[in-house]
């Protein structure tokens, strides 16, 4: 095996949080989106899935009173804290200025002068940033399985 166990184990709940947002998101609003698999945000929280599986390996092979157990826990709790907290924020800001750049297009269109044009005509920002934390909770969860499972199939 070219991947030792911690690796595979936290690419695996990487892929698959990414892989269970498409179905998820066509249960929830009837579209398929297949770009859901590279995008952030969304049902369940991959940063939190990729994380909580690595911690969940580290755990089972350097047992759960190690300091590489206790390094990871902490690097999660960061992770998800981050998830929850800067990311999901940065989304609620990038709704807002989303929301005034079109009042102000908007604003321009109105006045109707000739020389006036749209000087701000650019993509949204991305607003699913972050994760609300039932998202973060599954991403976990999803993590914690991914860890086990991955344990029990790796040829040691």
């Amino acid at each position: 095996m070219f991947l030792s166990f911690p690796i595979l184990a936290a690419l695996l709940g990487m892929f698959i949080a990414q892989f269970v947002k498409i179905p998820i998101h066509f249960l929830t609003s009837g579209e398929l989106k297949w770009k859901l698999m590279f995008s952030t945000g969304g049902m369940p929280s991959s940063h939190t899935a990729t994380i909580i599986s690595l911690t969940t390996a580290i755990g089972l092979i350097a047992g759960f009173q190690s300091n590489e157990f206790a390094i990871c826990v902490i690097v999660s709790m960061i992770v998800m804290h981050d998830a929850m907290g800067v990311r999901r924020h940065a989304g609620y800001h990038a709704e807002v200025l989303n929301t005034l750049l079109a009042d102000f297009n908007t604003l321009i269109d109105t006045i109707k002068h000739p020389n006036l044009k749209k000087p701000e005509s650019r993509d949204k920002l991305k607003e699913l940033l972050g994760h609300q934390p039932t998202e973060v909770f599954f991403g976990a969860l999803t993590g914690i399985l991914v860890g086990i499972f991955t344990y029990f199939f790796y040829p040691f």
